[in-house]
């Protein structure tokens, strides 16, 4: 394919660094970069890269951090570097252009890594070492996991909290605005469902409060609240963007992942995603640290508790209610966490369009509406609003009540849509099949955990018209042949794997007991 690729030495302008020609492999890698030289060339044996080894790639005022392969064949030639989908968006580089590669300097944040790992303590200015290697993306997915898991299983002491809050923030962008208070939601996850923060947006818009809401995909659920929004309007903005549609119309739901803040943070989630790991320190800083980064002076947390939640009692949520308030404050913010049902889920929908179905329902006061979801909307809007001063105690869920009933809410909602590049219609799933109860009795349990393995299986989020739509309720009564929940699917392939994993695995994740 290449006999006649040019060696390193003929196409190197840089005297005594080692250039390669750029080529396009056309493989998609997702986020990591990743680079291709031929199996025992020149170029391997001379700076002595070894498979699976970290170098270094310049392309002009770029650089990235590229995992190294090796290919055999004539997929490449001596001279040679092929690039990942990833690589190559990064660096800008053209087809047939040089690129200078190198060994990267040492990983010195490691280090700190290790002692974390080994139980130590670690400090603001490792935490910060740390970050910036990561939002500059030197480390590995691997080396990622190694520091998740770090802080997962070697719990993070409080000033390791604000330490690594503060890291996550001072790494990325940060927005200021001319005028206060700036609200701002978040959920810690763990219920299906829970898509409260389209409806909560733009009432509290609607009562006067700016809202600047940044919001992240999915990490262990079927669909986060950026999968849900970009089923009905685009939610990839730009800094400038993000700040002209909240001036434009007082708030947004965008993803933090584009605009920059804290972009360490959705690197880590990604990793979280993977491992289905979301520790409490490593939460309270993902979160304060958006919050932060985007100007919030005043934040309402809902906290779900349930035996198959993310935080399973009482006792566990108050822990990390103290410790989400007692960070904000260090930073100057006040939060105020909401602790929550989380013993089923919320709405009916379980996957990014699903759950869009479900949140304009409630928007359009449709009378099928998920009333769940409604009211769930309402408490923290509500809460929202006494908390940044627009409302008295005990007025906030009446205020916010009536801007929903009256359509104020809806009108924003669309505003907001087409600030952000246009208003979308969300898709609706090729296969569909019901599941059906077993036997006579009463709905006594719902595990949140599998019905939302099922949703993934299915395909959600990746596949955003994917997932579930439950029918049943705890206490509801049904009879032998009742739906119980619907499969959603975009493809055979993956409608038939959540089948099988739902007759053969997870026959019990609604449980009927006797009437």
């Amino acid at each position: 394919m290449n006999d006649k690729a040019p060696t390193p030495s003929a196409v190197c302008e840089s005297p005594g660094l080692l250039c390669l020609v750029a080529r396009r492999m056309g493989i998609d890698t997702q986020h990591e970069a990743i680079a291709f030289v031929l199996h025992n060339s020149v170029v391997r044996r001379a700076e002595g890269f070894a498979a699976q080894a970290r170098i270094e790639i310049h392309h002009g005022s770029k650089t990235i951090i590229a995992t190294l392969f090796e290919t055999v064949g004539d997929h490449l030639g001596e001279g040679e570097i092929g690039l990942s989908e990833a690589a190559w968006r990064r660096l800008g580089v053209q087809e047939g252009e040089t690129v200078t590669v190198t060994h990267p300097q040492p990983l010195e944040s490691m280090s700190s890594v290790r002692r974390k790992i080994f139980g130590e303590h670690i400090d603001g200015k490792e935490l910060k070492a740390i970050l910036g290697d990561i939002a500059t993306g030197r480390y590995s997915d691997i080396q990622l996991s190694a520091f998740i898991t770090a802080c997962s299983a070697r719990v993070l002491a409080r000033d390791e909290v604000i330490g690594l809050t503060r890291a996550m923030i001072e790494v990325g962008e940060k927005l200021t605005w001319e005028h206060h208070p700036i609200a701002d939601k978040h959920s810690v996850g763990g219920l299906p469902g829970n898509r409260t923060t389209p409806v909560i947006v733009p009432i509290v818009a609607c009562a006067g409060l700016t809202m600047p809401k940044t919001s992240s995909r999915a990490i262990t659920s079927p669909a986060g609240t950026a999968d849900t929004m970009e089923t009905l309007a685009p939610v990839n903005l730009t800094l400038a963007k993000m700040r002209s549609v909240v001036e434009q119309v007082g708030g947004c739901i965008a993803w933090g992942g584009t605009v920059k803040l804290s972009p360490a943070d959705d690197i880590l989630i990604r990793i979280e995603r993977a491992l289905d790991i979301d520790s409490e320190g490593q939460l309270v800083a993902s979160v304060l640290s958006k919050k932060i980064a985007a100007g919030a002076t005043h934040v309402i947390i809902d906290i779900p508790v349930g035996a198959t939640a993310k935080v399973r009692s009482q006792k566990s949520a108050k822990l990390l209610s103290d410790s989400l308030a007692d960070v904000a404050r260090t930073f100057g913010v006040e939060a105020r966490a909401v602790v929550s049902d989380g013993s089923q889920p919320v709405g009916r929908g379980m996957g990014p369009a699903l759950e869009a179905h479900d949140v304009l329902a409630v928007l359009q006061n449709e009378a099928g509406a998920p009333q769940d979801l409604r009211e769930r909307s309402l408490a923290l809007a509500g809460g929202l609003i006494e908390l940044a001063g627009k409302a008295k105690a005990g007025e906030g869920v009446p205020l916010a009540a009536e801007i929903l009933a009256d359509g104020r809410a809806w009108k924003k909602f669309q505003n907001i849509c087409e600030a952000q590049g246009g208003m979308r219609t969300p898709p609706r799933a090729r296969h569909h099949r019901p599941i059906v109860a077993a036997r006579d009795g009463v709905i006594t349990d719902i595990d949140n955990r599998r019905l939302s393995r099922i949703a993934k299986l299915a395909g959600a989020p990746d596949s955003k018209a994917a997932g579930l739509e439950l029918h049943v309720r705890l206490g509801d009564h049904v009879k032998k042949g009742e739906p119980l929940f619907t499969l959603h699917a975009e493809t055979p392939g993956e409608f038939n794997y959540a089948l099988d994993y739902t007759a053969n695995k997870a026959r019990d994740v609604i449980t009927i007991g006797a009437r």
